[in-house]
């Protein structure tokens, strides 16, 4: 047993590597690319293990599926504006069955963002950011240990699953170092073998893929079904019933702190964490799969209380989820720009039991200060 000081990132890396991952593609990008940096260097000591710095989040993320439909366990992570560049090449994959895992540490956005700014805003995306109707599977760790741990889950929901799974992180998770033995937890994590054959091989149940709807059985097996509407039902709600089903087996959560309290916390990841000491005063619900919703799990758990509040660093994304599977109003505590302390979470929490705003207060324009450049910055 070998307890080591361990960063996030790189809990992600050895949880694929115990998943059985042989394959990483990816460009860097803040806050994940000690992903890649690990990846890069255990390839030039392992070359079974396949590894490619692609032009381009999009090629990356191409990348993967190409390597997956051959038969490789792979995997790639970048953060919002990656994630945002791959949204085509998901939903390509949901479409055609391709089990792949994608690492979105995120950050502060829209768009390009703040690379150093810790943010959850890509709750959403994760769930409606491909075109099209697929039912995606995320989870999100709040520590060391369990970045591993999830990241060897999503290898096994993708493979159970047949489609690409999540691992949201953010900065404070992907750079938080803790002392674990992740050695001795991955020879006692259960991993899903590859069960579909890879492209071109010749079993009694070949695979067929062409990049469109095809006919997967029957004498029609190969061919193109891009004209047939009951083909696309079958094929539709076939994968929709296996990812739900997948999903009921990885329902991860916790629900803690002071359970006999009056007021519930949902928060995930690192809010999670921060939030932490106000456990004596609090229950907490923490969602792990994010995706699908835990609809049952918040639903009960919830009407045993007479406030709920969600605490996010976003502008309220699961807060909106939570509201549509418990049919109540929850308060809101957003913790924006990067601001994610336990005093800003304690004022939040306050703010909003009193009556107040989600919003906090605003500071005013300092006055004082020196002239801003042309380009507003600086």
């Amino acid at each position: 047993m070998t307890r080591k000081l361990t960063q996030g990132n790189e809990a992600v890396f050895r949880g694929a590597l115990a998943a059985g991952a042989g394959y990483y593609a990816g460009y860097p990008i803040s806050p994940s690319t000690e992903i890649l940096n690990i990846a890069s260097g255990h390839a030039a000591e392992h070359p079974e293990f396949r590894f490619l710095q692609a032009e381009d989040e999009i090629a990356s993320a191409n990348a993967i599926i190409g390597a997956s439909l051959a038969g490789a366990k792979a995997f790639t992570a970048t953060s919002g504006p990656g994630f945002s560049l791959m949204q085509e090449a998901v939903g390509y994959a949901q479409k055609v069955g391709v089990p792949c895992v994608f690492v979105n540490v995120m950050r502060v956005g829209p768009a390009t963002g703040m690379p150093t700014m810790p943010g959850q805003g890509d709750i959403m995306q994760v769930k409606w950011g491909s075109t099209g109707d697929y039912t995606p599977l995320a989870f999100y760790p709040n520590g060391v240990e369990e970045a591993f741990r999830i990241t060897v889950e999503a290898f096994n929901a993708a493979e159970e699953s047949r489609s690409p799974v999540v691992v949201l992180s953010d900065t404070f998770v992907a750079h938080l170092n803790e002392v674990v033995d992740l050695d001795a937890i991955a020879d006692a994590v259960e991993v899903v073998p590859r069960a579909i054959p890879a492209l071109g091989e010749f079993t009694d149940s070949p695979r067929f893929f062409a990049g469109v709807l095809m006919y997967e059985h029957g004498p029609n097996a190969g061919e193109p079904a891009t004209a047939d509407a009951d083909e696309y039902l079958r094929q539709f709600y076939a994968a929709k019933h296996r990812h739900l089903e997948v999903a009921k087996r990885h329902a991860r959560y916790e629900h803690g702190w002071n359970v006999d309290a009056q007021v519930l916390i949902v928060c995930y990841g690192i809010v999670s964490r921060v939030a932490a000491p106000l456990r004596d005063e609090f229950a907490l619900f923490r969602p792990i799969r994010i995706h699908p919703v835990l609809d049952e799990e918040l639903r009960e758990i919830c009407s045993g209380y007479r406030e709920v509040v969600v605490v996010e660093a976003n502008d309220g994304q699961y807060a909106d989820l939570v509201e549509l599977a418990i049919h109540r109003e929850v308060k809101r505590v957003p913790l924006l720009g990067g601001r994610i302390s336990l005093e800003a979470v304690r004022e939040g929490i306050d703010r909003v039991l009193s009556g107040g705003p989600s919003e906090p207060p605003i500071p005013p324009e300092p006055t004082d200060a020196a002239p801003r450049s042309p380009l507003g910055v600086g």
